[in-house]
């Protein structure tokens, strides 16, 4: 793809991600999406060929993928468990901030409304969490308890939750510190017991 092409493609969806945050699907016109990017209706139509698509391709570009986490997760230099605290103040930070991450989301919230099949996003997530309860386990430092597969399913839902009811019941500004306090509770109940 050409780079002016890439470069419209690359507009369109970031507007079609701020007007989905914003308005939802259903109050997202293709007509309101070429306005905030700038391009004509016959744009969106020629890269996305169809709201619908381009619903699936904000989806399929942050919320349901994230490539740019992947080193994060994978950096065997960290503990596992510190991993996984900070991807998910990664992914709690853009939930809150990346426009492209916030339309994802709420998009996923109203699938049942939107004629295309949505990428599942939570199975990427659980894997992660479960590759790195499992790395915890093998290093010592997962309680001998914890499960990885079905705590991972777990924590991905709960996280999910909270970061949702908080910015519904209060807003993005606190799920960093409402994030920390869950954390606080949970991380305990996880963590082998220090060696005495």
């Amino acid at each position: 793809m050409q780079e002016r092409a890439r470069a419209t493609r690359r507009s369109l969806l970031e507007a079609a991600a701020s007007l989905f945050a914003e308005r939802g699907y259903a109050g997202t016109s293709v007509n309101d999406i070429s306005s905030r990017s700038g391009r004509t209706s016959g744009a969106v139509y020629f890269h996305y060929a169809s709201k619908e698509g381009i619903a699936l391709a904000v989806v399929r570009d942050r919320f349901a993928t994230w490539p740019e986490l992947t080193a994060r997760y994978t950096n065997d230099t960290v503990p596992p468990m510190d991993r996984l605290v900070a991807l998910s103040y990664d992914i709690a930070k853009a939930l809150a901030e990346d426009p492209v991450t916030r339309g994802g989301a709420r998009l996923w919230a109203e699938r049942e409304v939107i004629n295309a099949t949505l990428p599942d996003p939570f199975a990427l997530w659980t894997a992660a969490t479960t590759r790195l309860l499992a790395q915890a386990r093998a290093t010592g430092h997962l309680a001998p308890h914890i499960r990885p597969a079905p705590t991972a399913r777990a924590l991905v839902r709960a996280f999910f939750g909270l970061c949702s009811l908080t910015e519904a019941l209060e807003g993005t500004a606190t799920i960093t510190a409402r994030l920390a306090e869950w954390w606080h509770l949970t991380l305990p109940s996880l963590q082998a017991a220090p060696d005495r």
